[in-house]
């Protein structure tokens, strides 16, 4: 069972959707995920002088960036370390990226790899995988 859903940033987070919504939607998806009790992960390969935005560290449990922590994507290490971060087993994850290779990284450790192509088809999968409604 898919218990946290765990969001690369740039490309993901901060990918705009096709229908101009308020706010990105799959920031949208994360508070969605979150209030319906899944835990929340960011994870990104940005240097260790990078800070996620302080309305988007409210809603995670965790936040992994490879210039923090010296390991990066696709190293299933850092998959692994996120996941226990959360305190739950990489299979208990799904993750999202822009990168198909980052994805292939995190199956390879044992998380549910979602490609993000786009907004639609990320959060329609999204919802198939989690069994929850991610969208406004």
């Amino acid at each position: 069972m898919l218990k946290a859903l765990v969001l690369d940033y740039g490309g993901v987070l901060t990918d705009p959707g096709e229908d101009n919504p308020a706010e990105p939607p799959l920031f949208t998806a994360l508070k969605k995920a979150r209030q319906q009790g899944l835990k929340t992960a960011l994870l990104s390969n940005a240097d260790g002088w990078w800070q996620p935005p302080p309305n988007l560290t409210a809603l995670l449990d965790a936040t992994v960036i490879s210039g923090e922590v010296g390991l990066a994507k696709p190293d299933t290490r850092i998959y692994e370390l996120t996941a226990r971060e959360l305190d739950l087993k990489t299979t208990e994850c799904v993750f999202v990226d822009d990168l198909a290779i980052n994805v292939r990284g995190a199956a390879e450790a044992g998380m549910v790899g979602v490609h993000h192509r786009s907004t639609r088809s990320t959060l329609e999968e999204l919802e198939i995988l989690l069994a929850i409604a991610l969208r406004d």
